[in-house]
């Protein structure tokens, strides 16, 4: 594997930040607002696919923007399970856009160009997160998700929307007060320093003294970790997610399909690969119990799935689950499980968003249906 300082890597994220500014820009002209939409959703996602032949070659793409203190830097590096998140973000940003367009205008929603500029900015905060060469960085941009993506959840402005979107900020805001910050703090400590090791899966970056001399606090640096990314929906930090569905359809495709889910199995998978190394994982046994509450969840969320009329809620519920199928393949720390798992990415994005996009043009088009138990006779209404 090739380091290499490149700019490059800030070419989709300087896009994807000053994305939602034009948007704020174009707000007279609609036409305009969610064009920018669209450009930027391709150019950003051509950047990132310029840099695929590389990265597979073995080329990683690094870039400091600058240090805070010694070992705390904001760095971004371009990897091969970087490069799958921030490839899926910005397509299917633009699917979303495009979608975004139909459900809107037909329902004729207020503050469109708040919801947009929110839209775009919760994809810079993806793409940072993709690209997030230390925890740090990966903590800055996973927080930038939760704060743009609230708005996006009490879009509706009522006592349902907000008692949603409460939750889902004091789920996801309090987790990472609580439980992710502690972690880091104690990275650094034990570390010295917040940056992952992108070289090397199986060491990781906790030096071997470390985890020799301190074993317990090791382990409950990691289980801080697995508390505190709670976007991963692992039980039993998974209530927000089906609370959050409160929100217009296609901001249940964005927090299931393209941004806020994906940050979240995506973080706890570059946590286990990068941060600890499957060495540590299996020395300080952390991988059969995270494979056990994978299990679980993938179980337990299934059947409570079942029993959902609503569909949206059934949604939620099959993502809680389907989450956790990526975890246990990354926790299984086999080569072929982690590739599966992480492959698992990506398949459940276009999946999920392609059913919540079914549950939404079915609400517009039959102005209000939601229940499951209320879809007969639709194959003739609806029949493309």
């Amino acid at each position: 594997m090739t380091l290499v300082e490149s700019t490059r890597v800030l070419l989709p994220l300087g896009i994807t930040l000053l994305a939602p500014f034009a948007i704020l820009a174009a707000k007279g002209d609609e036409n305009h607002r969610e064009g920018v939409s669209f450009i930027a959703a391709a150019i950003t996602f051509l950047a990132v696919l310029s840099m695929v032949p590389a990265v597979i070659a073995g080329t990683v793409y690094e870039y400091t923007l600058f240090t805070i203190l010694p070992g705390i830097t904001v760095r971004f590096a371009v990897d091969g399970l970087g490069i799958i998140f921030a490839l899926i973000a910005t397509f299917l940003w633009g699917l979303a856009t495009s979608y975004n367009v139909g459900y809107m205008r037909a329902l004729k929603e207020h503050a469109q160009t708040r919801y947009y500029f929110c839209f775009g900015v919760a994809i810079f905060g993806a793409v940072g997160v993709a690209f997030s060469a230390n925890v740090f960085t990966l903590y800055l941009f996973y927080e930038i998700i939760t704060v743009f993506t609230y708005p996006l959840v009490a879009h509706h402005q009522d006592a349902e929307g907000f008692s949603g979107a409460r939750k889902y900020l004091v789920y996801l805001m309090g987790t990472s007060k609580l439980f992710l910050l502690p972690a880091m703090v104690l990275t650094y400590v034990l570390c010295g320093t917040l940056d992952m090791n992108l070289n090397n899966i199986v060491t990781g970056m906790f030096p071997a003294d470390v985890i020799a001399n301190n074993p317990i606090l090791v382990r409950i640096t990691y289980v801080l970790y697995i508390c505190g990314l709670a976007k991963a929906a692992l039980m039993p930090f998974h209530n927000w997610l089906p609370s959050a569905m409160v929100a217009p359809t296609p901001v249940s495709a964005l927090l299931h399909a393209v941004a806020v889910v994906k940050a979240g199995v995506f973080s706890v998978s570059r946590i286990i690969l990068s941060g600890f190394g499957t060495e540590a994982m299996d020395v300080l046994w952390l991988g059969i119990p995270t494979a056990y509450l994978a299990a679980f969840t993938i179980v337990a969320a299934s059947l409570v799935a079942l029993t959902k009329d609503d569909i949206k809620a059934r949604l939620a519920y099959s993502t809680v689950s389907q989450l956790s199928y990526v975890v246990i393949g990354v926790a299984l720390f086999n080569t072929t499980a982690v590739q599966g798992g992480l492959m698992h990415i990506p398949h459940h994005a276009f999946s999920k968003i392609t059913l919540f996009f079914g549950a939404g043009a079915i609400y517009v088009a039959t102005h209000g249906i939601k229940k499951i138990s209320e879809i007969n006779g639709l194959g003739r209404r609806m029949p493309w």
